[in-house]
């Protein structure tokens, strides 16, 4: 397989999982914020300095501005991560691919990319259309999820889709509960009610899951061992670790890269950060710096990918 191909693979798959992770980030904060129950120190500020480039001076200008916010987050075309752009990167990936991918991939991501791009879509996100506007974004993610699962072939190409899938979910994970562990000052022996929780959960879609699961009263200990150490949660960062380490075996199988062996070891380290680590040993002072190393490891190996796969310099 070409590399400008296998790039495309990748990186259209990454584009579409970024665009799932931020509306589901986007719709739970939305729905959410109508819940005075639960909402009174929720705001926009953790979606936005996860899924835009704003500054602090504009972040704060806009945590309570749900308007703003959605445009910002769905439309503003100066967020190189907004919605619109995301889609159109995908969209421009893909197009250059069609012979690699199945009628239905294309047709699913072109659709989503003139959805975003309708004229009337803006007055659609001021008024009380925004939240059925961007629910049915939401559900043409999940189809493009589905057509994807059932329409490609399960080959090389289907591979690389899948490690681009996987790294951006696991990208996107570690971001959300880094960002929610921040509001606790990483103090998870301070013990919290499922409510501070259950925003970030929703936005990983693993509420339901965690209710059914987890029966002790260690919230905090609960929701971390959740969305990183839970093999069973298709949003933890060791599952999707385990999901990138199958189609990086694949991938191998079919490529002789000179760098193997050290994809392999970098891999295999990231993989032992999270797999072999004593969940009792982390805490307030080492809990964001874990945060922290995941994330740098996890950048590394997917430049690593980038250079041996598809010729970046």
């Amino acid at each position: 397989m070409l590399s400008r191909i296998a790039d495309s693979l990748f990186w259209t798959n990454r584009y579409m999982e970024r665009a799932d992770g931020m509306l589901r980030c986007t719709m739970t904060n939305y729905i959410l914020m109508f819940d005075k129950g639960v909402s009174n120190n929720l705001s926009w500020q953790h979606i936005l300095e996860v899924f835009t480039n704003c500054e602090e001076e504009e972040i704060e200008a806009l945590k309570y501005n749900t308007e703003g916010a959605l445009y910002k987050l769905l439309l503003d075309s100066n967020n190189t991560d907004s919605l619109k752009v995301v889609l159109g990167k995908a969209r421009e990936n893909a197009r250059g691919i069609q012979d690699n991918i199945t009628k239905e991939v294309w047709e699913q991501v072109n659709g989503m990319y003139h959805a975003i791009n309708a004229p009337q879509l803006e007055d659609k996100l001021k008024g009380y259309d925004a939240l059925e506007t961007a629910d049915l974004f939401c559900k043409e993610s999940i189809m493009y999820n589905g057509v994807t699962d059932t329409t490609m072939p399960r080959g090389l190409g289907w591979s690389f889709m899948n490690l681009g899938r996987y790294i951006e979910r696991c990208f996107i994970t570690l971001e959300v509960v880094d960002k929610f562990f921040s509001l606790i000052d990483y103090n998870i022996e301070e013990e919290k009610d499922i409510l501070q929780w259950r925003p970030m959960l929703l936005a990983l879609s693993g509420y339901e899951l965690h209710l059914k699961t987890y029966r002790s009263s260690s919230h905090n200990e609960n929701a971390l061992h959740q969305v990183v150490f839970n093999k069973d949660f298709t949003r933890s960062v060791l599952y999707s670790l385990l999901r990138i380490s199958k189609y990086l075996v694949d991938v191998l199988q079919e490529n002789n890269t000179e760098h193997k062996d050290a994809i392999i070891r970098r891999f295999g380290r990231l993989l032992s950060q999270v797999e072999y680590m004593d969940f009792s040993t982390l805490n307030k002072d080492n809990l964001q710096d874990f945060f922290a190393e995941l994330k740098t490891s996890l950048a590394d190996f997917s430049n690593l990918i980038g250079l041996s796969f598809f010729s970046y310099s």
